[in-house]
């Protein structure tokens, strides 16, 4: 008999990108924040998994995006050429697994399964995850669809999301007042008067090339490249001395590389936002290690980082102040309301990382300039 991946409670939910009902290339690890149920159906002409989908359509209540949102995994491409199952939001999204990609990973097929030598079985199964994408509950079909108000039930008895692990939880970042003086905010604010800004895309992976990628629905926000030498070393100096060390205290991580020198603005007038996302997911970005965000002011609405894993409870520092962060986390940066933000926002890694980023040169798309390893913090 094959062998199939066995998913345990508290096992890390195994990330992947697949077609989903309305994206290309869904990233499936995006959706964190709220309590997540997987149904492995197989296929939507099936009596068992006809109730499944439509017991929980009944929850509304519950798959609401808030507290919950059930993902459906077809392997059976009948089921999008027949329209059988469709997305409806909030609440509801299906993932069209017919190179079983997602099956093999959560052990709804064997792990030496193929598309080309079907029918092979399926075990079709509930999977719920917690806020942080780890495993809470496998509850496999049974034939008297007893699954359906177990999964149900279990989802009714779960805490608030927010309180996922029996209290609130902060999110595992650095909070520091002080990284930039007051009349260094105003002068790297008075730069970006002065020249203005150019729309800030993001890097997405398209057939193993990194690309600039823009939209806004995702994204608006507009940036000034600094290329000034002596500024760019004063803010290097500044993040050596003020925020380097406070992640070798608490990350034991040595930083020795240093990327990107922008002024940021998220402006209200622009709608300016960042959609959750992570800066680390294309082979262009693998190597960043840590994400600082500097506040060069306070005088606006909004504009708030938040942690979905974590919870809903934005952040915002004081002017001069940084929030850093692994780019490994979820992070979102909510719509300004009021005024304008300014924010200096560069990376950081070390020289392991920066020899990653070197190699990866070749997956590069177009626009996307070679990294060159010739500055350090």
């Amino acid at each position: 008999m094959s062998n199939r991946a066995i998913l345990l409670p508290g096992d890390p939910a195994p990330t992947f990108h697949q077609r989903s009902f309305a994206n290309p290339r869904y990233a499936f690890d995006t959706a964190a924040g709220r309590y997540i149920v997987l149904c492995f159906f197989g296929t939507a002409a099936d009596a068992n998994s006809q109730a499944a989908i439509a017991a929980a359509r009944s929850r509304p209540d519950l798959f609401d995006d808030t507290k919950a949102c059930f993902f459906g995994v077809s392997v059976d491409p009948d089921d999008e050429g027949e329209r059988r199952v469709a997305d409806s939001y909030p609440g509801y999204r299906f993932l069209w697994d017919f190179d079983l990609t997602i099956s093999r990973l959560y052990g709804a097929v064997a792990s030496d399964a193929a598309p080309e030598k079907a029918p092979f079985p399926v075990r079709r199964l509930w999977v719920v995850l917690d806020p942080t994408l780890r495993v809470l509950e496998v509850i496999p079909f049974q034939p008297d669809g007893t699954d359906i108000d177990a999964t149900l039930s279990y989802l009714d008895a779960l805490p608030p999301p927010t309180r996922f692990a029996g209290f609130e939880l902060q999110a595992p970042i650095i909070v520091l007042p002080n990284v930039f003086e007051p009349e260094f905010c105003e002068r790297l604010i008075g730069l970006y008067e002065t020249h203005g800004g150019r729309e800030s895309g993001f890097m997405r992976e398209v057939d193993g090339k990194t690309v600039a990628a823009s939209n806004y629905a995702h994204k608006s926000r507009k940036d000034y490249a600094i290329e000034d030498a002596d500024l760019i070393s004063a803010l290097q100096a500044r993040i050596s001395r003020r925020v380097v060390p406070e992640i070798a205290k608490i990350h034991q991580f040595i930083v020795t590389r240093m990327e990107r020198y922008i002024v940021a603005c998220y402006s209200a007038e622009d709608s300016g936002h960042f959609r959750a996302h992570r800066d680390n997911t294309t082979k262009g970005t693998a190597h960043r290690r840590f994400a600082v965000s500097v506040n060069l002011n306070d005088d606006f609405d909004g504009g708030e980082v938040s942690f979905p894993e974590y919870g809903p409870r934005g952040f915002k520092a004081p002017t001069g102040g940084a929030v850093v962060f692994s780019c490994s986390l979820l992070h979102a940066v909510s719509r300004v309301t009021r005024g304008r933000r300014f924010a200096f926002l560069p990376f950081l890694y070390d020289d392991a990382a920066a020899k990653i980023r070197e190699q990866n040169n070749q997956f590069l798309g177009d626009g996307v300039g070679s990294y060159r390893p010739d500055r350090a913090t």
